[in-house]
């Protein structure tokens, strides 16, 4: 490998093969640093190129980026080759490793293990190049332990990372200060739109405000609306449709606190084609989009039927295959929404128990259950998509599922980013937390974060204390 002048502040990221297996952009995320290539990222990348799972996917796109950086290299392949030409963020040089290095790794290290040979190249370079900064990229935590075990440096990839901190992720809410309406309402304009209050106001607070953020302010009136429009200081803001109350219950629901109410005042908006749910298990999540669906699907008709679908990463040890159907292997994934049918099918109470069984028959004849897998090519027309678990969803992946909505489509993601069961993906890098912080602010999204459990003494005692 080329050295490089040694007053070069640019560093030498050496890529473990699941970074670019998670990314295979990655190649040109690292600005105007040298990227290095093992010889055993290499083998590693062609290990995994077969299949069709999300990996197998990647390693043939990052095997496809490296064939056309190398086949564009006027100059030896050892003197590095640029990377500008493919990207223009990129301006730093590719190496790869074109000569056996010995590291000396110490004794009690396995020579055959893929890892440690790429450790050894690490050290390697280290040695070569005193003035220069070598670093290796890894999405292992073991392997970045390894690294600095032997005084090398090592970190996360963190190019894929929305946020750095979840805190500062999108709620969807927010309380209005108690001056508001004195710093707020001076030549205030209000009028009735369509069974609610609208009003335009000036101020400062419209320039950090977000299309459809939900405002509220607790007190002996309060006060609920959604933002309608903003220009400069100036917002509309709109009354919200109280859903805590008997008479707006959907299917049978009622909202049970304020972020509950939000949710409802989201999903049961035509407009509003994307909503994202976030909360702890027992916000009531699946049970309030569920009721939402069934209410605009069967009594509203505005949509033809209800498509759920989820992401199977298992909990516990893999059970292994399932047989029959796609909709039986997908049965016990969809525990969940059985049990939330249940509990939206016994809301009827003057129905009968025949006339509970036919509203059941309705139900399911009307709700189709579709495995992720099949999703690539598809176009909904007219659907009421359900994503459920989706912070075990890459932003690619989110990608993929959002993009099949067809016209009069709506479709609705929930998630927990405090339980992601796939490794590799954390709670700044999940496709939820991505698609949360890129759509807001975009007239035709809702979001929000739920807060309260709600559902039982003993779930929200074991939540709190385990």
């Amino acid at each position: 490998m080329a050295t490089r002048k040694s007053t070069s502040t640019s560093k030498i990221f050496v890529l473990d093969t699941n970074v670019l297996m998670h990314d295979p952009t990655s190649l040109f995320r690292f600005e105007e640093h040298d990227v290095y290539l093992p010889m055993m990222t290499l083998e590693e990348l062609d290990n995994n190129k077969k299949g069709v799972s999300e990996v197998a996917r990647n390693a043939r796109q990052a095997s496809r980026y490296l064939d056309e950086i190398v086949s564009s290299a006027t100059e030896g392949i050892e003197k590095g080759i640029s990377l500008k030409s493919k990207s223009s963020s990129a301006k730093g040089k590719l190496f790869l490793q074109t000569e056996a290095i010995d590291g000396e790794l110490p004794v009690n290290f396995p020579v055959g293990k893929a890892d440690n040979q790429i450790l050894a190249v690490v050290m390697h370079l280290h040695r070569q190049f005193t003035k220069r900064k070598v670093c290796l990229v890894s999405k292992d935590i073991n392997m970045r332990i390894k690294a600095r075990a032997l005084g090398l440096g090592a970190e996360d990839y963190f190019n894929d990372k929305v946020l750095e901190d979840t805190d500062l992720l999108y709620t969807g809410t927010r309380e209005l200060p108690e001056n508001f309406w004195d710093t707020h309402g001076k030549n205030m304009e209000s009028w009735q739109d369509g069974g609610h209050t609208r009003y335009r106001l000036r101020g400062p607070l419209s320039n950090s405000l977000f299309i459809n953020e939900l405002l509220y302010q607790e007190g002996t009136k309060p006060f609920y609306a959604i933002v309608k429009e903003l220009n400069g200081n100036v917002m509309v803001l709109e009354t919200l449709k109280d859903y805590s109350h008997q008479k707006n219950s959907v299917w049978g629901i009622t909202a049970r606190n304020r972020e509950q109410n939000f949710a409802l005042n989201l999903l049961m908006n035509k407009d509003i084609d994307f909503v994202t749910l976030l909360g702890q298990a027992g916000t009531g999540k699946t049970l309030l989009t569920l009721a939402a669906a069934l209410q605009m699907t069967l009594d509203q008709k505005l949509y033809s039927e209800i498509i759920v679908t989820r992401v199977t990463v298992p909990v516990g040890e893999d059970i292994g295959f399932l047989p029959g159907t796609e909709l039986e292997k997908m049965s016990p994934w969809m525990g969940a929404l059985e049990d939330n049918l249940d509990v939206l099918n016994k809301t009827d109470e003057e129905a009968g128990e025949w006339g509970r069984a036919a509203t059941q028959d309705l139900i399911r004849s009307r709700i189709k259950v579709k495995a992720l897998n099949f999703m690539r090519g598809r176009t909904f027309m007219n659907k009421f998509l359900i994503i459920d678990e989706a912070q075990n969803l890459t932003p690619k992946q989110m990608k993929t599922l959002i993009t099949r909505a067809g016209p009069g489509t709506k479709v609705v993601c929930l998630g927990n980013i405090a339980q992601i069961d796939t490794p590799y993906l954390t709670e700044g890098s999940s496709g939820l937390t991505y698609v949360v912080d890129r759509f807001k602010g975009w007239p035709h999204n809702g979001h929000i974060t739920l807060m309260r459990g709600e559902r039982s003494r003993l779930a929200d005692y074991a939540s709190e204390i385990l």
